[in-house]
């Protein structure tokens, strides 16, 4: 089986495609500056995994030498990019770190990948590229208009990759999460940042006696007037790129796909349904709405059903909150590097 480099893979998203990798019978380096991933979840893996090779070399996706070096070191036929910022709110007061990161970096990664003729690429992207739905159900047709840095800067990487394409033979698959959520079904690694931004675990934090979660809004016009979001597990994304990159290598065409369950949950039921796997009522308190917010994003993921044979098995939002409760009790979080 061939290596796969795996940009951000000891992040969140990015371990979890690690482990379906290694789970495929791959061997994998991990590229990964440690400033949202963790070095322990790579070598979780790697015991979890005897028989792969899977490694861990430390760097910045803007480091042009240091990408070129480990590419070329690696043998990797194939990219799996996660290194990004990807906090919305935070986009919108820091602006110039998301385009240096998320469009600087991946360039010098893609510059990478064309000079050493590594042609088979899978993106993290996301379902903030849409901006504010004019459907209920986004498809991969739906305009793409985004209301934050971003969802615009990774929008600027969807539209270089076909240029790539064209003058570099760079083939190419764009996933668009909804909302991540979950955790390694056996509670071996989960999401662990610093600071929490996402729902499930600030609300499974509240319960365990952290701060009160606060709910940002409830005078959006959705049911109870609180953001409605799809919430798509962590190990169905990976899945999925498992099965992006398998594409690819079949000889697949270069295109985009949507990835969500198709079901959208309101704030108020995500902190029900914590309430429910706890056993007890989340603290919470309901500030002012973040910028950048749209009111409600939920997926159709018809396409990625019909072309990658994908479904999400982890649909129900109970179930996904009870992978994150498990995580969150037996670890609470990974040890911290400087």
């Amino acid at each position: 089986m061939s290596v796969v480099l795996v940009a951000g893979g000891a992040g969140y998203v990015g371990s979890h495609a690690v482990n379906a990798l290694a789970e495929a019978g791959r061997d994998v380096v991990v590229y990964d500056d440690l400033s949202a991933g963790h070095d322990e979840a790579v070598a979780r893996l790697a015991a979890r995994y005897p028989q792969r090779r899977i490694t861990l070399t430390r760097g910045d996706i803007g480091d042009a030498a240091a990408v070129r070096r480990t590419l070329a070191e690696s043998g990797a036929s194939a990219v799996m990019h996660f290194a990004a910022r990807l906090l919305v709110a935070e986009s919108v007061r820091e602006p110039a770190m998301y385009y240096r990161t998320n469009v600087t970096g991946t360039l010098t990664l893609l510059g990478a990948m064309a000079e050493l003729g590594v042609r088979h690429l899978v993106f993290s992207s996301t379902c903030a590229t849409f901006g504010e739905p004019v459907r209920p159900q986004i498809d991969e047709t739906h305009p793409q208009q985004p209301i934050n840095a971003y969802g615009e800067t990774k929008l600027a990487i969807e539209r270089a990759l076909p240029h790539f394409e064209r003058a570099y033979g760079l083939q190419w698959t764009a996933l668009r999460y909804f909302n991540a959520a979950g955790a390694d079904p056996e509670g071996l690694i989960g999401e662990d940042h610093e600071p929490e931004e996402h729902l499930i675990p600030r609300a499974i934090a509240a319960v365990r006696g952290g701060p009160p979660l606060t709910v940002f809004g409830d005078d959006y016009p959705t049911p109870d007037g609180t953001c409605v979001r799809d919430f798509v597990h962590v190990t169905d994304l990976a899945d999925a790129h498992i099965r992006a990159l398998e594409r690819l290598e079949r000889g697949g065409g270069s295109t985009a796909y949507n990835l969500g369950t198709g079901q959208g949950m309101t704030v108020r039921q995500v902190i029900d349904a914590v309430a429910r796997v706890a056993g007890r009522d989340v603290p919470h308190s309901v500030g002012p709405r973040r910028p950048g917010d749209p009111a409600q994003l939920v997926a159709s993921h018809d396409r990625a059903s019909r072309e990658l044979g994908w479904s999400p098995r982890f649909g129900d939002l109970d179930r996904i909150v009870e992978t994150v409760w498990r995580w969150h009790t037996a670890h609470g979080g990974f040890k911290r590097v400087e």
